[in-house]
Parts: C-alpha cells; sequence; structure tokens
C-alpha cells in the first residue's frame, strides 16, 4: 500500500491511516510507525481520550509532507507506516500497562522510531516501560501542564497523573539529563513538585518559559540531553486552553501552537530521539477539531525533525 496522494485523491476519501501513510501491522523496513493507545482509564477528570488515536489520525488528513520551516520533505526521506492501535482493557489499568508495554516492544526492538498516539497520559509509563525493554533507560522531554510525579491516587498507583513517579523509580528515565517543560497551574500544596526535583529531574515551570523565551530553555533541553537516547512526551494541554479545548485537565497561562511547535522543532532535530507520544486529546471537548489539528501538528513537527536528521545523514534513532 502507497502513500496516498492528495492531489489525485480528495483527503476526506479512504481509510483514516496518519497522513494517509499506509498501513501495516508491523514495522517492517519502515523508519517510523504511528500506533495508536486507546485508553483513558486513567483519568482524574474528564474522560474521553481513548477517541484521541481516531481524531488524530482524522486530523491528520489535511497535513502535508513538506515542512517549510525545516525545508525537508516527510515523505522524501522517511518511509512511515501507520501499524493500528494496541488493544488495552478498559478499566483494568495494570494489566492495560502490560499489554502496552508488550505491544510496543517490537516496534521499540525495530529499526523503526515509533510515535504513540494517545490515550491518557497513564499510557507513557506502559510506553516507557517498553523501551527500557528495548533500548534501555532514556532522557525524558516531557511537554505538559502537569508534572505527573504524584505518587498516587485514591489510594491506587496508577492514573494520568503518576506515570512519571513510576517511571522514576523503576529507572526508565535518566532524571539528570531529563527535563519538564511547561508545567503550570495551581498545585495540590507547596512542596509537590520536591521530590522529582530531589531526584535529579529538572522542572521548568509555565513561568519560567514566558519569562525566558523558547530558545533559552531549547538551548538548556538540548545540553541536558546531549549524547543521551530521548523521548519525547506531549500532553496537548502543554498549549493554553484556548488553543486545545479538548484535553482532559485544561489549563490557562499556556503556551500557543508556535511555541509548541517551535520548540518541538528545535528539541527534535538536534536530539538523538528514539520515540515519542502524544496524550490527552478529547475530540467530544472540541466540536471544532483544532484540538487533534494541534496534536496531529505536534506529530508532524516530529517527523520532520526526524526527516531531516535522515536527509543530513544523522542518526534519527
Amino acid at each position: 500500500m502507497a502513500t496516498v496522494d492528495s492531489l489525485q485523491s480528495p483527503r476526506f476519501c479512504g481509510i483514516r491511516t496518519f497522513m494517509r501513510q499506509p498501513w501495516q501491522n508491523d514495522a517492517g523496513d519502515a523508519d517510523a510507525v504511528v500506533l495508536g493507545v486507546p485508553f483513558d482509564s486513567g483519568v482524574s477528570y474528564r474522560p474521553g481520550a481513548r477517541f484521541g488515536p481516531t481524531a488524530l489520525r482524522e486530523a491528520s488528513t489535511i497535513l502535508k509532507p513538506y515542512c517549510p520551516v525545516l525545508d525537508v520533505d516527510i515523505n522524501q526521506w522517511l518511509n512511515v507506516t501507520d501499524c493500528g492501535d494496541i488493544d488495552t482493557i478498559p478499566g483494568y489499568m495494570a494489566e492495560s500497562l502490560d499489554k502496552i508495554r508488550d505491544g510496543l516492544i517490537p516496534f521499540f526492538k525495530s529499526r523503526a522510531v515509533p510515535v504513540v498516539l494517545g490515550g491518557d497520559h497513564s499510557i507513557s509509563l506502559g510506553v516507557l516501560r517498553a523501551v527500557k525493554a528495548a533500548r534501555g533507560p532514556v532522557a525524558l522531554v516531557h511537554f505538559d501542564a502537569h508534572s505527573d510525579t504524584i505518587p498516587g491516587y485514591y489510594g491506587k498507583p496508577y492514573n494520568h497523573g503518576t506515570p512519571f513517579y513510576h517511571a522514576l523509580k523503576e529507572g526508565l528515565i535518566l532524571p539528570q539529563h531529563s527535563i519538564q517543560i511547561g508545567i503550570r497551574g495551581p498545585l495540590y500544596s507547596r512542596d509537590a513538585l520536591a521530590w522529582p526535583k530531589e531526584q535529579g529531574l529538572r522542572i521548568v515551570m509555565g513561568e519560567e518559559l514566558h519569562r525566558r523565551g523558547l530558545e533559552a530553555v531549547a538551548a538548556e533541553a538540548l545540553e541536558r540531553t546531549a549524547h543521551c537516547p530521548v523521548f519525547v512526551s506531549f500532553d496537548i494541554d502543554f498549549l493554553d486552553a484556548s488553543c486545545a479545548p479538548g484535553t482532559g485537565t485544561p489549563e490557562v497561562e499556556g503556551f500557543n501552537t508556535y511555541e509548541g511547535l517551535t520548540l518541538l522543532r528545535t528539541i527534535c532535530r538536534e536530539t538523538r530521539t528514539v520515540g515519542m507520544d502524544l496524550v490527552e486529546v478529547l475530540p467530544d471537548k472540541d466540536p471544532s477539531g483544532i484540538t487533534a489539528l494541534a496534536g496531529a501538528s505536534m506529530v508532524h513537527a516530529f517527523l520532520a525533525a526526524l526527516a531531516l536528521k535522515k536527509s543530513a545523514g544523522r542518526s534519527a534513532a
């Protein structure tokens, strides 16, 4: 199955794969694979992210392969395939995390760079477990309004606010080389972020990003992640609620799509990225579709950065 030419076939025709890329059930000889994880049993507020992968694929049909900002054509340099979804068990957190891990390990062991479409942010724990099983621990570049480093909710360990607490505890990420960007909004307590900081995780608050600017924070992220394999996790609520209303726990004082795309392109074009996830898109809370379009565009930026590295003869993974 070849990539669909949207100059020959209207974008509203055909089966919905990401950016109308071909579908196959394994990585094969792909440079990048897109997979969905339609799971939202980890939410603490608004549900609906189980429909995120479908919405992201739908929104992506409008995206064209050439990125003028990076001057690179994704389809020219990357063989991208959509490998469908990982089955989960609604309501069963631990079991679903196991299925996510086991389903993704073969893709992270392949030569391809996996891009995972969520789903709520709890899925990142299963994803990172797969990454460690296949490649070892990684540096994390995490865009979000929330640190997601709370030990547990409601007497249970797993929730969309806990994945990076467990990732730190399990040695899935390298805290001294990792960075969280854009954290903002009211917290449960004054010391809510003390523990992850004590582990060595760098947390750039939203106010600091606004104050210091994109260039300075991107440079810091590149310095921290230098020479490490990097996993990128992008929660759509990194964007301001005005730019991404269709999400589970929206926050104000955030960032626009230009700022998100600029940071992603700047960081990912220079790092040794081994994968990405894009989470927390709730299409039913945004009938306009701008949230899903923003999310799909972030994935496009990541793929464009991969293509740029390949075009320059640098390793994408």
